[in-house]
């Protein structure tokens, strides 16, 4: 077998040993337990034996206690083994093995080449560690925390020059972003003076354009974890089609208690219109930044958290104001 240390180590043959049992198809079961018995010191994972053929293509799998409850030793062990298998190739991404892993159940993912050769497997420690690293990373993009930081942020003496580069940057992005933010407000000062009530409703807009990008950006980015191949295409159709009846339900419900509250229809009319709109950009922003950062060739997890909703905010501004001055300006 292939030394794992060839392939990157963030992928499964990176991640893989390749010191596991293996039995042949042709194996009986009381053949195999004693190989076991022989050479279990040897293995560094004793879950699952591993079944080939006679050019080492993997046919089967089947689990050791299995293999140590049947009660007919001279069964092959063909006849127990599982068929459907749960694999992996080298260059598969850690992330999507965990995925593999946890989908299934198993304790261990195989790995073959395109032949269908075993190469090793990726055991259940590594799998539980590489979960362990992804959840931390996730968390600290989400929150606009970057840079190899995880070991020190294990330490409550931590660094403060390290804590300090970790963070500053994504807050610097959101302080420019907000200072943006603000001039597109001064842009529509005029509207904003005649029309007071408008400030009511930055809030509640802003907010829910944030939240529904975030849970888009969340989706769309372990979307493309778990399948690198995933179909822009479809996927924004079906994200669409979501997004559009979430927008109708918020922007009804909004233009009804804009209407409740200040008894004037026509701003019940801009504040529903507005969000909208700005529910869809939003979703639109989260959903295909992703997909231009893997064109690319970066990590489409860097468009969470600060980045993508830096710019829904400003873009949810300008929204709301563009449509209150067409409305308000030539409505009223």
């Amino acid at each position: 077998m292939p030394d794992g240390k060839k392939f990157p180590p963030n992928t499964a043959g990176g991640k893989m040993i390749s010191t596991v049992p293996i039995a042949n198809i042709g194996q009986t079961i009381s053949e195999i337990e004693g190989m076991l018995l022989r050479t279990a010191k040897n293995f560094k994972t004793l879950d699952y034996v591993y079944v080939v053929d006679e050019k080492s293509r993997l046919r089967g799998v089947a689990s050791i206690k299995e293999i140590l409850q049947v009660p007919r030793k001279s069964v092959k062990i063909e006849k127990i083994m599982k068929k459907d298998l749960v694999v992996a190739h080298p260059l598969t991404h850690q992330e999507t093995v965990v995925y593999l892993a946890l989908k299934n159940n198993i304790k261990a993912v195989p790995v073959v080449d395109k032949e269908n050769h075993l190469l090793g497997i990726v055991p259940y420690d590594t799998i539980l560690q590489t979960f362990h690293k992804e959840v931390h990373e996730d968390i600290f993009r989400f929150v606009g925390i970057h840079g190899h930081i995880e070991k020190e942020l294990n330490v409550i003496k931590a660094p403060t020059s390290t804590m300090v580069k970790a963070r500053l940057p994504w807050l610097i992005v959101g302080l420019v972003g907000g200072m943006i933010a603000a001039s597109v407000v001064g842009v529509f000062e005029n509207v904003l003076g005649a029309y007071l009530a408008l400030a009511m409703f930055m809030p509640v807009l802003v907010y829910m354009s944030d939240a529904i990008g975030t849970q888009s950006e969340t989706l769309i980015v372990r979307s493309i974890a778990i399948n690198p191949k995933l179909s822009i295409k479809a996927y924004m159709l079906r994200e669409f089609k979501v997004a559009t009846y979430l927008a109708l339900f918020c922007g009804i419900f909004l233009a009804i208690a804009a209407m409740l509250g200040l008894g004037t229809y026509l701003l019940g009319l801009v504040v529903g219109l507005s969000m909208f709109l700005s529910i869809i950009v939003a979703v639109f922003i989260a959903t295909f930044l992703p997909f231009i950062l893997r064109k690319l060739k970066l990590d489409p997890a860097v468009a969470t958290g600060p980045f993508a909703t830096v710019i829904t905010d400003i873009l949810t501004l300008a929204v709301y104001f563009s449509v209150a001055s067409i409305f308000l300006t030539y409505l009223a």
